[in-house]
């Protein structure tokens, strides 16, 4: 009951946030109404952190000098950390451009310290920009994304203005649905409810644009976390700077395609961010600037992915409970009103939201959001196990979540250098898997049906992200063509030889 209690203050967050994102819609028109495209024209640091990313890494750079912005306000840095073919490509395609006229130079280290955060601390030494631009390899900003971002900091104390991830590959798969509602939630409730208040929103790494002095007002980029930029965020919001969050700024990305890959990125995020509370937490909570609604947000907003192993323990004390003929509820009907207060604080929400911000197309997300519910299950493992690595201070490497430059549905990607075996936690997954079943059999044998519907739906979802994190393994590094577009295979001779403004 305890772990029923704690979880539900959790959803309750969801459902105060989706209030506070309807009522900050007024504030975003009319900051909307104040802001038009920037009239002069600053200079921008374009900076672009690469890691082995052979399949996108030129999809980015020829997305990045097709930018509407003149060419001699764009400082673009290259931050190449990779130790394989990628290599090859950047250089031939800066080459290139430079000589058609644009400021680009790779940056590279002698080794990763620091990883993605110590790339761009190293890049930012040399960054002449007035203002800073950072995108991930698999984004790709469209052509007005400087002009319209940059009309925002007239306000001298916006640090930060954060664009929404867009999905190229959203229907590719189950998978990638249920990743896009999951994202789309976070940006169009959280980030929404968070912009332009006293409730602290994070930088989501990429597609965001920051103001210089506000990165080394805050201390710089710190390399301690897998998540260097909720920890910087939360710095720059502690010295006074406000961040800007535009739904209508989008910046379309590439949705991991392999189970482990998106495995792999979930639990970087939830690792990171009780690594920033370990480091921030007490710090925030002491604040004596902060209200107490601010401190609560961040106190969630950190601890979050605790909800992760309190589930785990929950789903295997129930059916221990049921075989103990313990009585769980006083009542014959107390069940039943459990799982209607269950729907109504969680699924019924989400349904009125979906609605609310997707309209004429809410069935088709409402379907995605089912997905959602067998992801999230499923990946609560996997995000289990990164709570504990962090709050056992083990520090491991900031593994890249692999991308393959999938844009259109028939694409292959199975044959490809960077697919990821599968990890000892799909062991785990088989069992809560297995788990599952022998639950829905004791819930039914002890009279227990009611339970069954709730318990099935879990257990689909360890079996499913099981399921896909097996088949889904199988490695080849025989495939040496990479992706410059959608559905068009090229060579490194073709990247050599094809103009890059075409």
């Amino acid at each position: 009951m305890v772990i029923a209690w704690i979880m539900t203050v959790y959803t309750l967050n969801f459902n105060y946030l989706s209030y506070m994102s309807i009522r900050n819609s007024e504030n975003h028109k009319i900051k909307k109404k104040m802001s038009n495209n920037v009239k002069t024209c600053p200079l921008v640091t374009i900076q672009l952190p690469i890691y082995n990313e052979k399949y996108v890494a030129a999809r980015l750079i020829n997305s990045i000098c097709r930018l509407d912005f003149p060419k001699e306000r764009m400082e673009i840095q290259v931050l190449d950390d990779s130790d394989d073919e990628t290599s090859n490509i950047i250089e031939t395609l800066v080459d290139k451009y430079n000589k058609v006229g644009f400021s680009i130079t790779v940056f590279r280290r002698v080794n990763r310290s620091g990883y993605k955060a110590g790339a761009l601390k190293e890049g930012l030494k040399f960054a002449k920009g007035e203002f800073i631009a950072i995108f991930d390899a698999d984004f790709i900003p469209a052509s007005d994304f400087l002009r319209k971002a940059l009309s925002y900091f007239d306000d001298s104390k916006i640090g930060l203005v954060q664009g929404r991830w867009g999905h190229i590959n959203e229907m590719y798969s189950i998978l990638t649905k249920a990743q896009a509602v999951c994202l789309d939630f976070h940006f169009f409730i959280e980030q929404k409810a968070k912009s332009l208040t006293h409730l602290f929103m994070n930088f989501n790494g990429t597609a965001g644009i920051w103001r210089t002095t506000c990165i080394k007002d805050a201390g710089g980029w710190h390399t301690g976390t897998l998540v260097e930029d909720l920890d910087l965020s939360f710095r720059a919001q502690m010295k006074g700077w406000k961040c800007m969050f535009d739904e209508n700024l989008v910046v379309n990305a590439e949705l991991p395609v392999q189970m482990n890959a998106a495995k792999r990125q979930q639990f970087r995020w939830a690792k990171g961010s009780v690594q920033v509370a370990k480091k921030l937490l007490i710090i925030l909570l002491c604040h004596r600037k902060l209200p107490i609604d601010t401190k609560i947000q961040i106190f969630i907003q950190l601890t979050k992915h605790i909800i992760n192993p309190l589930f785990l323990i929950q789903f295997l004390i129930f059916p221990i409970l049921l075989l103990m003929n313990y009585q769980i509820y006083d009542t014959a009907w107390a069940p039943a009103v459990g799982i209607v207060v269950y729907l109504l604080l969680g699924p019924v929400t989400y349904m009125i939201m979906i609605r609310k911000i997707w309209r004429e197309n809410w069935k088709t997300k409402a379907l995605h959001y089912l997905f959602m519910i067998f992801y999230a299950t499923g990946i609560s493992i996997n995000n289990s196990v990164a709570i504990f690595d962090a709050l056992l201070g083990r520090r491991n490497e900031f593994l890249r979540t692999p991308k393959f430059g999938i844009m259109e549905k028939n694409q292959d990607w199975k044959n490809n250098k960077y697919v990821l075996p599968f990890t000892k936690t799909t062991l785990l997954e088989i069992f809560f898997g297995v788990y599952g079943c022998v639950t829905i059999a004791i819930s039914l044998l002890s009279g227990n049906p009611i339970f069954v519907p709730l318990i099935a739906i879990q257990t689909i979802g360890f079996i499913y992200v099981a399921y896909l994190s097996i088949i889904q393994s199988k490695n080849n590094d025989k495939e040496t063509s990479l992706y410059l577009g959608p559905s068009t295979k090229y060579s490194l001779q073709d990247v050599r030889t094809k103009d890059p403004l075409t």
